[in-house]
């Protein structure tokens, strides 16, 4: 009985309950998949990069980018086609260990080359924030399976509004989104993306500012 009860655990968390009908069910697969953590935090990089130095900051926020997403990325995709991983957003919190411990590793290399090589302070600091949001959720993620894609869209919101000002207000509405697409589709709870908003945007905010 145990076993299968374990078993049905396991099969809801894959699966999820009843999924809702195919329309609302494709604009949620659609948000997740356009708004998905590595493509936020890619944009969130080149914009720091641009503002901290135009072209040269373009292409430090470049060669961040392809260390600190990129290869993490890499990871996943390699390892859904192996069959380890069930897609790209890496559904099962059990699975996530790698990708994390990855991703925490690449970040923690990344402050390591641009700060040895003078990249611009702001995004330095931006990469310490993001590894700092990485290292936070990945504890959180060891005993409940916190929102990934809020954790990175109430960073983007968060730190592109502090360099950019008031106009990048609005991001932070992308949240609900998100946060909408994330339940829909049966990924997280309600609570899951809330606590991965506040994770995302207050860590990103606390280490960023005064980095910066």
């Amino acid at each position: 009985m145990i076993i299968r009860e374990r078993d049905r655990a396991v099969r809801l968390e894959q699966e999820g309950p009843a999924s809702p009908r195919p329309a609302v069910r494709s604009l949620a697969k659609l948000i997740t998949d356009v708004l998905a953590p590595a493509y936020l935090l890619t944009v969130m990089l080149l914009a720091v990069g641009w503002h901290s130095g135009h072209g040269a900051g373009l292409a430090w926020a470049a060669g961040a980018a392809a260390g600190a997403v990129g290869v993490p990325m890499t990871v996943v995709v390699l390892g859904v086609r192996a069959g380890r991983f069930t897609d790209v957003h890496v559904r099962i919190r059990r699975q996530r260990a790698i990708p994390l411990a990855t991703a925490i590793a690449c970040a923690v290399l990344s402050v390591v080359v641009l700060a040895l090589l003078g990249a611009p302070r702001e995004l330095t600091a931006l990469v310490v924030a993001i590894l700092s949001g990485l290292t936070v959720g990945g504890l959180v993620t060891i005993w409940w399976k916190v929102s990934g894609h809020t954790a990175a869209v109430g960073a983007a919101g968060a730190i592109l509004t502090a360099v950019y000002g008031a106009p990048m207000v609005p991001l932070l509405f992308a949240v609900i989104a998100v946060g909408w697409s994330r339940v829909v589709l049966r990924d997280h709870t309600v609570a899951q993306t809330v606590v991965g908003f506040l994770i995302g945007s207050s860590v990103a905010l606390a280490i960023f500012l005064p980095l910066r």
